[in-house]
């Protein structure tokens, strides 16, 4: 399961080698250079409200890049529940080294770990009707971490970028009928998802009868996406292939629950990046 939580390894290294060398061009932390020689710290990750754990793989490489001897103990997991007071993990060795590392781990973890709070109630407010995934409105550079915070805190990551599948949107459609963008897709690029927005009853059906695998129904009321919903089970019947029904647009926490219900098998909102707010993360440091 951490795996699956985690971001992979090459964009973790990378995107902590270029958040340090932003930290430290040209000349280092000239603050740390006025620190007694040698001098030695043990330092708390400690967490100031509630909420959900994400980006420790980071945090920890962070520390590895500034000084390889620096010793890290994790005392929760990516994904974990965690509340104020909470210690969650600690690190001890240089502290020129530990106060050097501080801000780049800090800043990775506490954003990373605000967007998997923010997931994490989503979920909780869709409570199993459905499940929630993100969308790729994200920080450029900063997607596979920010997808993977999606994940720690219980959501499902959409498409990873242009190339992963085919998605027919309104600006897409402004030159081709539904029925001629999926028969295209499908023989340009065979084997690939072909996810098709929708606005109106209209275009659910064309997409039904091109053989979309996937409906995005988009900006409706739930009443509209429930009426949606109904035509998709009606086309499919007793046929096993049923293509996948999301609901977008309007989804907030206020608003989630009554889609969820609507018979959908997605929401997706972009307000779980874009709108999310750090997770408010310490270091606290004692020296010896």
């Amino acid at each position: 399961m951490s795996r699956f939580l985690h971001p992979p390894k090459n964009d973790v290294r990378d995107i902590v080698e270029r958040g340090l060398a932003e930290d430290l061009h040209p000349f280092g932390d000239l603050s740390a250079t006025l620190l007694p020689e040698g001098a030695e710290a043990i330092a708390q990750f400690r967490v100031r409200e509630s909420g959900r754990l994400a980006g420790t793989a980071c945090a920890a490489e962070t520390f590895r890049q500034v000084d390889d001897t620096i010793a890290m103990q994790w005392l929760a997991g990516e994904g974990d529940a965690v509340e104020p007071g909470q210690v969650i993990a600690t690190v001890e060795g240089s502290l020129e080294s530990i106060l050097i590392a501080e801000r780049t781990a800090l800043n990775l973890l506490c954003h990373l770990s605000g967007i998997a709070t923010r997931v994490s109630k989503f979920v909780a407010a869709a409570d199993g009707g459905c499940r929630v995934w993100d969308t790729r409105k994200t920080l450029p550079g900063l997607r596979s971490l920010q997808k993977a915070a999606v994940r720690a805190g219980g959501g499902l990551n959409h498409r990873g970028n242009l190339s992963d599948w085919i998605m027919l949107k309104d600006n897409h459609l402004m030159g081709m009928s539904i029925t001629e963008g999926v028969a295209l897709a499908r023989e340009r690029w065979p084997g690939r998802t072909v996810h098709v927005e929708c606005d109106r009853q209209e275009q659910v059906l064309e997409g039904l009868a091109a053989g979309a695998d996937a409906l995005l129904l988009d900006n409706m009321s739930p009443d509209e996406i429930r009426a949606c919903v109904l035509l998709v089970d009606e086309h499919v019947g007793d046929q096993s292939r049923r293509p996948l029904v999301e609901a977008s647009g309007g989804i907030s926490l206020e608003t989630i629950g009554a889609y969820a219900q609507t018979g959908v098998d997605l929401v997706s909102s972009s307000s779980f990046i874009m709108s999310a707010t750090v997770l408010d993360i310490g270091l606290d440091i004692e020296t010896r």
